[in-house]
């Protein structure tokens, strides 16, 4: 029998529901699989830091590396300001152990309705890779004359060749692998970021010249977010900066239904340090504690990171099951537009297992 160790943080809000769901149909696919999994709790998140004035120990990544994988709930407190939770627990775990590749799956499922007319399950099929070590988010600046009526804030984006050019390369190789259009689009804003979305613009020439097989196109941003609405079928995978991936990622989301059910993956691909998986959707606090909260993003997730560990297998069983579950229409929860708990949700999976 094969036994992953896992780190689980669960976090905040409607983590802490969402995560125990998950670990329940992990364990019923790991007995159908023949996989055992060592699950090491940790409890970091809004309560640690008014506990200890830190989102996360000094020795946290030290404490994470020698696990298989992270699964992460969900993070943020409405008492902690997102910058603090962004740069106190997620940005250190993504840079430190180089998770460069950001992958967000977004399917129009059978059984799911998307906000725009005339779309069929599986018409909307797309992959948004978002690089996510540098680019914008690479907190480098300052203020001055700080909370001075003259104050301010300098931001710098950090675009490097070898930061590009690996991310292209991983959405050219998922577009190789999958079973979709065999297409990339890249989106940028080189017209009016004309240093580092120049820089991305030239290393996706670069590298889609290894790649002959591949079809691509290059969108600014702007349009990107115009045509995933106008034509969301015809993306397949598509690659942009720390920023342009976020955005986009959760408009694709939408336009197949639900947040609900966006899964991610912060990829080392280089399989160096534990990469991490967690739902795309934040700590809910309205409806935290109420038993309401859809788990599927966080289940599409494990079924990612069992599809790292290569456990294939029990990977695609858990994908089908959640799919099965949403074919039906009978139970959902209220994003999807049901009325069923997370528990029921969470049971009628493990009943799709079989």
């Amino acid at each position: 029998m094969k036994t992953f160790t896992i780190a689980v943080i669960a976090g905040d809000g409607i983590g802490q529901e969402v995560i125990p769901a998950t670990i329940e149909l992990l364990e019923a696919a790991g007995a159908r699989h023949n996989i055992s999994f060592d699950w090491r709790y940790f409890d970091w998140g809004g309560d640690y830091y008014f506990k200890h004035g830190a989102m996360v120990p000094a020795n946290a990544l030290e404490l994470l590396a020698p696990h298989d994988a992270i699964l992460l709930g969900a993070v943020g407190h409405t008492s902690i300001p997102d910058n603090v939770t962004l740069n106190g627990l997620l940005l250190p775990i993504r840079r430190g152990f180089d998770q460069y590749a950001n992958v967000r799956p977004a399917v129009l499922f059978e059984g799911v309705d998307s906000p725009l007319r005339g779309y069929k399950a599986g018409e909307i099929d797309m992959v948004v890779v978002r690089e996510n070590t540098e680019g914008e988010y690479a907190q480098i600046g300052g203020f001055l004359y700080q909370h001075q009526p003259d104050e301010v804030a300098v931001q710098s984006s950090v675009f490097t060749r070898r930061g590009c050019e690996r991310v292209i390369r991983h959405a050219f190789e998922l577009a190789r692998a999958r079973n979709g259009k065999k297409r990339v689009a890249s989106i940028t804003k080189s017209n009016a970021q004309g240093y580092s979305m120049v820089l991305w613009d030239r290393a996706f020439d670069a590298v889609s010249k290894e790649y002959p097989d591949i079809k691509t196109e290059q969108l600014l941003v702007d349009a990107a977010a115009m045509n995933f609405v106008r034509r969301p079928a015809s993306f397949d995978v598509v690659v942009g900066s720390n920023l342009f991936g976020d955005i986009l990622s959760d408009l694709s989301a939408i336009v197949t239904g639900s947040i609900g059910l966006a899964a991610s993956a912060n990829l080392d691909p280089a399989r160096r340090f534990p990469s991490m998986f967690e739902p795309v959707h934040g700590t809910a606090p309205d409806i935290a504690g109420k038993g309401i909260a859809n788990p599927m993003a966080t289940m599409f997730s494990a079924a990612m990171m069992l599809e790292h560990l290569q456990a294939r297998e029990a990977g695609q069983a858990i994908d089908a099951a959640l799919r099965a579950t949403l074919a039906a229409r009978d139970v959902r929860t209220a994003d999807l537009g049901g009325t069923s708990s997370t528990a029921d949700v969470t049971q009628a999976v493990i009943r799709n297992l079989r």
